[in-house]
C-alpha cells in the first residue's frame, strides 16, 4: 500500500516533469513582457494538479492541503511562480464549506475541468488595508439582485479569471454591535458583468497582474450569495489557515531554489584561485539559510497535517507563513550576495525571484499581524491593535 510520503514524492516528480516544459527562461520572458502564464496554467489544469482540493464527486482530485501545498512548493522550487494560479486553491474552501449544493454543482466541475477559472479574490480596499472589518464596498439587496458600489485594490488576475470571490458590506458599519458581522461573500461572474466594473492594472515590481477595481452599480444575482448574508467575514476567516499554509509552501519552494542556486554558484565560481564556496563568509550564510528553510518546512507540514485532520491550526498556519517567508527572504539575500554583480543580471533569474519572494513577508498578511496574532492568541498578551 502506497504511503503518504510515497504519494508526496510522486507529486513532486510529476510537478517537476510538468515544469521542465516551462523553464526559468519561460518565466523570465513573461516577467519582462508582464504577460500571464496562460500556457502553464492550462497545462497545470489539464494535469489535475490545480483541482487538488476539489472533491472527486465534482471532478477534482480530492486531496488534502498537504498535497496541495507540495504542488505549489514544487512550482516555485522549479523556478516558476505559483501565484499565477494559487488563489483557486486557497479560496476554494469558502465555496466548498459554505456554498449551497446548487452552487457547488454549478461551478466546481467546470473549475476542475478548466472550463472556468476562479483566480480572483476581491477583499482588500484602499481605505481598509488589513482591517478587513472596515471595508466600505456596499452590496444592497434590490429584488433578486445585489447592487454593488465601491473599490477594491491589489486584486490579482481579474482579467485572467472567469469568476471572482467578492467580500462586500451588506450592513452599514455604524449599525453593527459585532463588527465582524455585516459582510457577505458573493461569486461574481466576470464573463457577464451587469453594470460597470472598471479594472485598472497596477504597475508593480512583480508580475502579479494586480488591479484596482471600481464597482458602479454592478448587479449580482441573489443566488450568487454564499451562505448567509452578513456572515461573510467568518467564511473568509475559515480559509485563512489554508491560505497561510499554501503561501508558506511557495516561500519554501523559493527558498530551496535560492539555496540550490547559491550552492551551485559557490561551488563553480573561482576567485583568487579557489571556489568562493570554500570561504566561510560565503559558505556559512548559505548553510544558515538552508537550516531555516528546513525548520520552516517542518512547521508547514505540522500545520498542514492538523488542517487535514480538521484540528485547530491557526497558530501553526500563521507561524509557518511567518517562518517560511522570512527564511525565503534570507535565502534570497544570501543567493544575491553569493552571485555578486551577476545576481543583478536578468539572465540568472536571481533578481526576478528576489522580487517575487519579497512579497511573502508583506502579503497576503503582513508578518507584523502574524506576530500580533501569536502574541495575543497563543501567548495571552494584551491586544496590540
Amino acid at each position: 500500500m502506497e504511503s503518504r510520503a510515497d504519494n508526496l514524492q510522486a507529486i513532486r516528480e510529476g510537478v517537476r516533469k510538468l515544469c521542465a516544459d516551462y523553464p526559468e527562461s519561460y518565466w523570465r520572458e513573461l516577467d519582462e513582457r508582464r504577460d500571464y502564464p496562460d500556457a502553464f496554467v492550462k497545462a497545470l489544469t489539464a494535469s489535475g494538479y490545480l483541482a487538488a482540493l476539489i472533491p472527486e464527486e465534482y471532478g477534482g482530485a480530492g486531496l488534502g492541503i498537504t498535497e496541495a501545498s507540495t504542488i505549489l512548493e514544487e512550482i516555485n522550487h522549479c523556478g516558476g511562480n505559483a501565484s499565477a494560479c494559487h488563489a483557486q486553491m486557497y479560496i476554494m474552501g469558502t465555496l466548498l464549506r459554505h456554498g449551497s449544493a446548487e452552487q457547488k454543482q454549478r461551478y466546481l466541475p467546470k473549475i476542475a475541468s478548466g472550463e472556468l477559472r476562479m483566480q480572483a479574490f476581491g477583499v482588500t480596499e484602499p481605505n481598509a488595508g488589513s482591517e478587513t472589518t472596515r471595508i466600505e464596498t456596499r452590496a444592497v439587496r434590490k429584488g433578486d439582485n445585489y447592487i454593488v458600489n465601491g473599490q477594491k485594490i491589489f486584486i490579482s488576475r481579474v482579467k485572467q479569471s472567469d469568476l471572482m470571490l467578492l467580500l462586500a458590506r451588506t450592513t452599514p458599519y455604524a449599525e453593527l454591535q459585532d463588527k465582524t458581522q455585516g459582510l457577505s461573500v458573493f461569486i461574481v461572474d466576470l464573463r457577464d458583468v451587469r453594470g460597470s466594473l472598471e479594472v485598472r492594472p497596477l504597475d508593480l515590481m512583480i508580475n502579479h497582474h494586480s488591479n484596482l477595481l471600481i464597482f458602479n452599480d454592478v448587479e449580482i444575482p441573489a443566488g450568487n450569495l454564499i451562505g448567509d448574508e452578513g456572515r461573510g467575514f467568518r467564511y473568509i476567516i475559515d480559509g485563512w489557515n489554508a491560505e497561510r499554509i499554501l503561501i508558506a509552501s511557495e516561500a519554501i519552494g523559493d527558498g530551496r531554489w535560492f539555496i540550490e542556486k547559491a550552492t551551485a554558484y559557490a561551488r563553480d565560481r573561482v576567485v583568487f584561485g579557489r571556489p568562493i564556496g570554500a570561504n566561510q563568509g560565503v559558505q556559512f550564510p548559505i548553510a544558515q539559510a538552508y537550516a531555516h528553510i528546513a525548520a520552516a518546512d517542518l512547521m508547514r507540514f505540522d500545520a498542514a497535517a492538523k488542517f487535514d485532520r480538521h484540528e485547530k491550526c491557526g497558530a501553526e498556519a500563521n507561524m509557518a507563513k511567518l517562518l517560511a517567508s522570512e527564511a525565503a527572504w534570507e535565502a534570497a539575500n544570501v543567493c544575491l550576495n553569493t552571485h555578486g554583480g551577476y545576481g543583478f543580471a536578468r539572465e540568472f533569474d536571481v533578481e526576478r525571484k528576489f522580487r517575487e519572494t519579497r512579497l511573502y513577508t508583506t502579503a497576503p498578511v503582513n508578518n507584523n499581524l502574524v506576530l500580533a496574532f501569536v502574541g495575543q492568541n497563543v501567548l495571552g498578551m494584551p491586544r496590540s491593535y
